[in-house]
């Protein structure tokens, strides 16, 4: 395992290549943020602002899942509409939302975390 898989730029967000990928990024970090997310969706689009900037100002590192790319990972996870954004904290899922959501509901809880 080499220090990219679990040492995100933690000014940028991941974009998740696999389910192993995703993995790593839950273990080896303290608090991760996953977005499940789609290109064609709208409501995606105007979170995304928030999460890039929740990756640049917070500890947590943070994970994109495209649903379409990656099925599996967001019938694991129930993902049922986009966006969907998951909390974990210590490897383990700690809050879970659907839909947009603001910035700060979402660092309060990263924050919590922590």
């Amino acid at each position: 395992m080499s220090d990219a898989d679990t040492e995100p730029e933690t000014s940028e967000p991941v974009h998740v290549e696999g389910r192993d990928h995703l993995q790593r990024l839950i273990e080896g970090n303290g608090v991760v943020l996953v977005d499940f997310h789609a290109e064609w969706c709208g409501p995606c689009k105007m979170l995304e602002p928030t999460v890039e900037a929740i990756a640049a100002e917070t500890d947590a590192a943070v994970a994109k899942v495209d649903i379409d790319d990656h099925q599996e990972i967001a019938r694991e996870f129930q993902v049922q509409g986009v966006p969907t954004l998951y909390l974990f904290a210590g490897g383990e899922p700690s809050q879970r939302w659907v839909g947009v959501q603001d910035q700060g509901t979402l660092v309060e809880a990263i924050e919590a975390a922590a």
